[in-house]
């Protein structure tokens, strides 16, 4: 059974960066549409940011939108979401995730798998 794996997480002071990684395994991350999602305990989800690997169109939240940056390294199948200028509203806990449709504002509706997720947390 193949899985995701989510690593990078952890403390950073508001307006530093980090960068999460996303490693498939057990399958190739060639699905039409992969990304990021956050969830802050007691609060719904948020697709954050996806990609579509066909033709490298990219979707961004308004909340982190000129701030966050998706890519993807197919020979690793990995992808990557580098976080820059980060603020205290950016804790949670962030999950990769694929589903088999072309990334936008919905793809996040029809996510079929994510990883355990990797907490980041912003405080001075």
């Amino acid at each position: 059974q193949g899985q995701l794996v989510e690593s990078g997480g952890g403390l950073v002071q508001p307006g530093g960066s980090l960068r999460l990684s996303c490693t498939a395994s057990g399958f190739a991350l060639d699905y039409y549409g992969i990304g990021w999602f956050r969830q802050i305990p007691g609060k719904e989800r948020e697709g954050i940011s996806c990609l579509t690997t066909a033709d490298g169109t990219t979707y961004y939240a308004d909340s982190v939108k000129g701030r966050f940056t998706i890519s993807r390294e197919s020979g690793k199948n990995t992808m990557y979401l580098e976080m820059n200028n980060l603020k205290s509203e950016d804790t949670a806990v962030y999950y990769c995730a694929t589903a088999d449709v072309k990334c936008g504002v919905n793809w996040f509706k029809y996510l079929e798998n994510w990883g355990q997720g990797t907490l980041v947390t912003v405080s001075s």
